[in-house]
């Protein structure tokens, strides 16, 4: 039997398809769940998104000036206590795609993150 390229395609794309399928059938790697995001901020803030205790760090997960702007929430607010908890979210998952859950290293730990 001769074995021609239309013959063998059908078998190439299902064997493509099956190497692939964990790949898109997957969403972002790393990303943490409302409940995570939750709990952390439940360490770092109390809970509270919009806090700005003078301390250098804003919001419910507790951004640094030059984090927040460096990781693009000065798209949503000039700091992180004035963005919405969802814009703090999205800035987070910025944030740990690159430092991963170091980035809040207390709370991290003591959540059981890392």
């Amino acid at each position: 039997m001769r074995f021609t390229l239309r013959s063998r395609l059908p078998v190439a794309l299902c064997v493509l398809l099956l190497a692939l399928l964990p790949i898109l059938a997957s969403g972002p790697a790393d990303a943490a769940t409302l409940r995570t995001w939750n709990r952390l901020a439940q360490c770092e803030s109390g809970g509270r998104w919009h806090i700005n205790t003078g301390n250098g760090y804003y919001g419910g997960l507790q951004f640094s000036h030059a984090t927040w702007i460096g990781f693009g929430g000065g798209r949503y607010a000039r700091n992180a206590h004035r963005a919405t908890k969802y814009q703090q979210i999205r800035i987070a998952e910025r944030v740990k795609r690159v430092q991963g859950w170091r980035a809040w290293p207390v709370c991290s730990r003591r959540i059981g993150l890392r």
